[in-house]
């Protein structure tokens, strides 16, 4: 076991704000797309000037993406910290430039192809676009996001907005539909239809929107929405022949359940609609889902007036630590049982920088022991990148190190290096024990305890500390905790397990279980 204390779970920064794939799991590493698209940009432009008669098409997207870059590049955080942006940043390099890379390979002569297969080595793959895609439908669930206002972008305190297409949009509904994920296949081909009828053009045809969003309904079980959804098909191609045996084999399904009685009257006739609260989502691995989600909203936090009136803050000096006598850190409680306490300015803007600096050239998806072969493993419910940087990469470190030591009053002997984690597009750690974090966020983020009901919010430069075993040693479940998607900016973390060996006479031990 370990006393994780989620030392100094501490928040370097969320800003609004070369390894294939997985990018999207780390906002720290895409930054450097922002660049490279940017140059691309450059390029493409130089490359515009040698054939401007025959490639008019081409000059306007690249105006248009010289627009977009200028934006990006200036605040390459801020800018990915709304998770639209950075959906549309990974879907641009994983598909856009390579069909326009088709359209330049009409004419070789040109030193723009050579520029772009040199940085497509770099680009996001398939697998980033859809990781991406799923992050953006994880944030709607979590923070109960229409998918009208998801693609609107209006989200709370954002610096650069970010919408998406009606075309967009398709590929999210796409994404659900080839991952069998009806449930947001139907909220997606809904805002599709919408935005059809309202008159936006784009790619996708009113017909191929209809036919996706009445299969997932009726994969959904909703038999009269599909039913009239493909009627409006038919009414449109009165030849789509699978149409209309689809339409026949819901009528005659329908009829059937009239006639055994498990409808007494046909419903009525309409195509609603479909919304978040139209269908129930499908259950999932996570027993406490709702819990977690909700707390992740700031909704069910058990801390009652009474409780909260019995939180302090104070100078801690750690029992005359001479160095906290001559900058005593500035402690306050932010939760009473199991005592969860904040320390701020933990960090100063330097160190903060530095560490970033250190961490982010040797970033790699964060893992997780697989609870049968005991092997490390990536998976869906940890989205960031970590790297482990130990006293002896760089004296800040070492100072940092130092630091909690004092606080703590806990030995660092047998403590692991500091983990740095940064968090990609909708990046997340589900529920999980640590008996083995933060930076401010404009939307998200929180650390929730889902057992007690409690969510710390993060807080750029300050520190949060709390001991996960008994004073037994026995492991406190109370501390079961989760870092909730980042809904608008990008989350940075440095975190410090402090082991229970080498504390003997520095944590007096208990005699019972829940001591």
């Amino acid at each position: 076991m370990t006393l994780s204390f989620l030392v100094l779970a501490m928040t370097l920064c969320i800003l609004p704000g070369g390894v294939r794939a997985e990018i999207y799991t780390s906002i720290g590493q895409m930054t450097d797309l922002i660049f490279r698209e940017r140059e691309l940009v450059q390029s493409l432009k130089e490359y515009i000037q040698t054939e401007k008669s025959r490639l008019a098409f081409v000059k306007s997207w690249a105006g248009k993406l010289d627009a977009l870059t200028q934006l990006s590049t200036s605040d390459p955080e801020g800018y990915l910290a709304h998770p639209v942006n950075a959906y549309k940043l990974l879907k641009r390099l994983n598909m856009e430039w390579s069909e326009l890379e088709n359209l330049v390979l009409q004419d070789v002569s040109n030193g723009f192809l050579a520029n772009i297969l040199l940085h497509k080595q770099f680009f996001p793959d398939e697998e980033d676009k859809i990781g991406a895609a799923k992050a953006l439908m994880r944030l709607q669930d979590t923070y109960k996001l229409d998918s009208e206002i998801l693609s609107s972008g209006k989200l709370p305190g954002v610096r650069h907005n970010g919408f998406l297409t009606v075309d967009d949009c398709f590929d999210m509904g796409k994404i659900a539909y080839d991952e069998e994920d009806h449930y947001h296949s139907a909220l997606w081909m809904q805002e599709v239809l919408r935005r059809l009828d309202a008159g936006e053009d784009g790619a996708v045809s009113l017909s191929e929107a209809l036919d996706y969003l009445s299969f997932s309904v009726y994969q959904l079980g909703d038999l009269h929405r599909s039913a009239e959804l493909i009627r409006r098909l038919v009414s449109i191609e009165p030849s789509h022949q699978r149409a209309l045996g689809n339409l026949n084999h819901l009528e005659m399904m329908m009829s059937k359940k009239i006639e055994d009685g498990e409808e007494m009257h046909p419903s009525p006739a309409t195509e609603r609609p479909v919304t978040l609260e139209t269908y129930e989502r499908p259950r999932d691995h996570l027993p406490e889902r709702e819990t977690y989600e909700a707390l992740c909203r700031g909704e069910g936090v058990r801390m009652t007036e009474q409780r909260r009136s019995r939180l302090f803050c104070r100078y801690q000096d750690r029992g005359r630590n001479p160095r906290l006598l001559l900058a005593p850190m500035k402690e306050e409680d932010e939760w009473d049982n199991p005592h969860i306490v904040r320390y701020l300015d933990a960090l100063s803007q330097t160190e903060m920088d530095r560490i970033k600096e250190l961490a982010k050239p040797v970033l790699a998806r964060a893992t997780v022991r697989d609870p049968v072969s005991g092997v490390l493993t990536v998976a869906n419910y940890r989205v960031s990148k970590s790297a482990w940087l130990g006293d002896e990469v760089d004296p800040i470190i070492a100072r940092v190190s130092q630091r909690i030591e004092d606080v703590t009053g806990l030995s660092l002997e047998t403590a692991e290096s500091l983990q740095v984690a940064n968090y990609g597009v909708g990046g997340q750690y589900e529920p999980h024990f640590d008996f083995s974090r933060m930076s401010d966020v404009e939307a998200g983020g929180a650390t929730v305890f889902t057992d007690i009901g409690a969510a710390i919010w993060p807080r750029k430069g300050t520190a949060v500390f709390w001991y996960n075993l008994w004073r037994s040693g026995e492991g406190d479940y109370r501390t079961r905790h989760a870092a909730c998607p980042v809904l608008v900016g990008s989350k940075w973390v440095a975190n410090k397990w402090i082991h229970e060996r080498g504390q003997e006479f520095l944590r007096q031990c208990g005699l019972t279980e829940v001591d």
